[in-house]
């Protein structure tokens, strides 16, 4: 993926509120039990109000640029459905947010909102890892009669698994930022040493063995 100042801004901002933390010496754990050196929650972000605007107003124009048909918003949950309801509200654009199952009362709905028959929607995600969530939330919004456009996201990791499963979904993906962006720019602002950023780098190669 190309390095662009918004790629590098967007890493900048992620490094600067710990909204990523990198660890390579002490990796977390994921709840796929994959050992990682990186940890990232954008929703940190929310509370810093330039930074918030920065990436809304980068989003939507992502948004504009490669989705240009799009009809409605879909903040997938939990992460996404503050930045898709900003991103929608900036559009101007009806917005809805998708749960990862359908709720075990009341309605029992997933899909929280107006979804219209044959709607072009457009996704919204902080983060993109494999893809699990964000395809799975894309299924429940085709299966309630609207069409899936594209996916917008945040930051992603980059791994092939994701990139293979948005395409043999039909799903193209627009990122705000990504790993390789993130690592040059937390080795120029010494967040990380230029010996970590192999470790760093083998882990993004193979992630399921790394560490053990």
């Amino acid at each position: 993926m190309p390095h662009t100042e918004t790629a590098a801004q967007i890493a900048a901002y992620l490094l600067e509120t710990q909204a990523v933390r990198l660890r390579p010496e002490q990796p977390f754990k994921w709840s796929s039990g994959w050992n990682s050196p990186i940890y990232c929650d954008n929703r940190v972000t929310l509370s810093f109000p330039h930074i918030r605007s920065y990436i809304k107003n980068a989003l939507a124009q992502a948004i504009k640029a490669h989705f240009t048909d799009v009809q409605a918003i879909a903040g997938v949950a939990t992460a996404g459905i503050a930045q898709g309801a900003l991103v929608a509200d900036l559009l101007d654009l009806p917005y809805l947010y998708v749960r990862p199952e359908p709720k075990s009362h009341g309605m029992g709905n997933q899909i929280e909102g107006k979804l219209e028959a044959g709607q072009k929607i457009v996704l919204v995600e902080d983060l993109i890892s494999t893809g699990g969530s964000s395809l799975k939330a894309a299924k429940a919004v085709q299966a309630a009669g609207g069409e899936v456009i594209g996916m917008a996201a945040i930051f992603t990791y980059g791994f092939q698994q994701a990139d293979d499963n948005f395409a043999a979904a039909g799903i193209p993906t627009v990122c705000l930022s990504h790993y390789n962006a993130l690592l040059e720019t937390a080795a120029a602002q010494g967040y990380i040493s230029t010996e970590a950023i192999s470790t760093l780098e083998q882990w993004r190669q193979q992630p399921e063995i790394w560490g053990k």
